[in-house]
């Protein structure tokens, strides 16, 4: 079955798609690992005025738990990652954010899943941040001090660093 290509609004540009990231490429893949679907998820960089970003760790019981990333969650059948993205902020951290700022794609091969992260950027939410499903959060800086930080989350920081330097 192809992957589903999330819809982009009329007059809209898609971000641009960097290569893909293999992460613990030594560990097993299932046997048919190329043919395996994409899973779209949708990822909120929130940028404080002051320059600083929300981390959050992955809930236990998930791959990766206790891995810091950036909040999201995957797109349901028929979403764009707009409406995705504020549905998972809302129901995972409790915000609601104004306008979606698309941003780079990564498609992240590991081993027990083929993710498409749609990373975008958020400067307004309204509400207070509670973490429903258990996880931890900090506010970073670069270089961030929270470890261990997911793969597929490291060329976020990269690119942050390298918008910074610019």
């Amino acid at each position: 079955m192809p992957a589903r290509t999330p819809a982009v609004p009329e007059g809209a540009t898609r971000p641009e798609t960097v290569s893909t990231l293999v992460v613990d490429a030594a560990q097993p893949r299932p046997p048919q690992a190329s043919e395996r679907p994409v899973v779209d998820v949708a990822v909120g960089i929130l940028m404080a005025p002051d320059g600083a970003f929300l981390l959050t760790t992955r809930p236990p019981g998930k791959a990766y738990a206790g891995y810091w990333e950036f909040p999201g969650g995957k797109l349901e059948a028929g979403e764009s990652v707009e409406v995705a993205l504020r549905r998972e902020l809302q129901e995972e951290i409790g915000v609601t954010i104004g306008p979606v700022h698309p941003w780079k794609n990564q498609l992240v091969d590991y081993p027990h899943a083929l993710v498409r992260l749609h990373f975008c950027k958020v400067f307004a939410w309204t509400g207070e941040l509670h973490m429903h499903e258990g996880q931890d959060f900090q506010w970073q800086r670069l270089p961030v001090d929270c470890v261990p930080v997911l793969p597929g989350t490291v060329p976020v920081l990269d690119w942050l660093n390298a918008e910074r330097m610019a």
